[in-house]
């Protein structure tokens, strides 16, 4: 019936608004460009790179946090080159509002919707601030337990209250280091995530072990997927690796690829 029909199109355009890519994190071994010919190679489309890449041999191996905007303008020649589309951006900044205002310079002009980063417990206001300034959204990222305050989501939601501007990216992968269930997190989170870093990890409560491929540790995907289709979770998805796969981290890539749209199509 007719009915049926267009509840069947609701249901893939669901997972349709989920912007499908890779953080570039995923490939720190290597330089900028050599990352985008990776991702090129796993047949994504957007990017979320982060601004302690290394920009490669043109741009002098600086960190792409000290190029020059006539610098970024090459990054983004490299990038529309590819047909890649960078939507967020990873920043980190120190202390003072300056440094914040550098990175947020060069998510502006990269034209990205919201920054992926940790902000200092004492500086909520100056950089929920700086966001509304710049038209750009904070997405609070959360390492685990001993490294970020942002371990645990009650941090956030202390962090989101009464700051317009801030969001959630919800690292999957890092929240069982520190003894959380991810799904308890994205539940917790409801309303707030506008980015997720797709991530496994092997065992709970072990901060020394790197991640695994998505699908072959505890984290689980179906219910998050679903919890996210539930909320309706319009944002993006990056694959993030922290391992150092020999030779690269792209097979792994492509495995997760293939495991995410298997995934996603079962959602009901």
């Amino acid at each position: 019936s007719a009915g049926n029909t267009a509840e069947g199109t609701a249901d893939s355009s669901v997972v349709g608004d989920w912007k499908f890519g890779i953080a570039l994190w995923t490939f720190h071994t290597v330089d900028f460009p050599q990352s985008l010919d990776k991702v090129d190679s796993a047949g994504l489309v957007y990017i979320e790179p982060n601004t302690f890449h290394k920009a490669g041999p043109d741009l002098k191996d600086s960190l792409i946090l000290q190029l020059s905007p006539a610098g970024i303008d090459k990054l983004k020649a490299m990038i529309a080159a590819k047909g890649l589309k960078v939507e967020s951006i990873y920043i980190v900044g120190d202390s003072t509002v300056d440094s914040w205002k550098k990175q947020f310079d060069i998510a502006k002009q990269l034209g990205v919707q919201f920054v992926t980063t940790e902000p200092p417990l004492n500086m909520w206001d100056a950089i929920d601030s700086l966001a509304g300034v710049y038209g750009v959204k904070v997405a609070i990222h959360e390492h685990w337990k001993g490294v970020s305050h942002y371990w645990n989501p009650d941090t956030t939601l202390m962090a989101i209250n009464g700051h317009p501007n801030f969001y959630v990216c919800a690292d999957l992968g890092h929240w069982p280091k520190s003894g959380i269930n991810p799904l308890d997190a994205v539940k917790k989170l409801s309303g707030h995530i506008i980015g997720i870093h797709l991530k496994d990890i092997a065992a709970y409560n072990d901060p020394s072990l790197r991640d695994v491929p998505v699908g072959t540790g505890v984290v689980d995907f179906p219910a998050i997927f679903q919890e996210l289709k539930k909320q309706g979770f319009k944002g993006h998805i990056y694959i993030e690796r922290d391992a150092e796969d020999q030779p690269s981290n792209l097979p792994s890539v492509i495995q997760e690829v293939k495991y995410y749209n298997e995934q996603t199509a079962k959602l009901k």
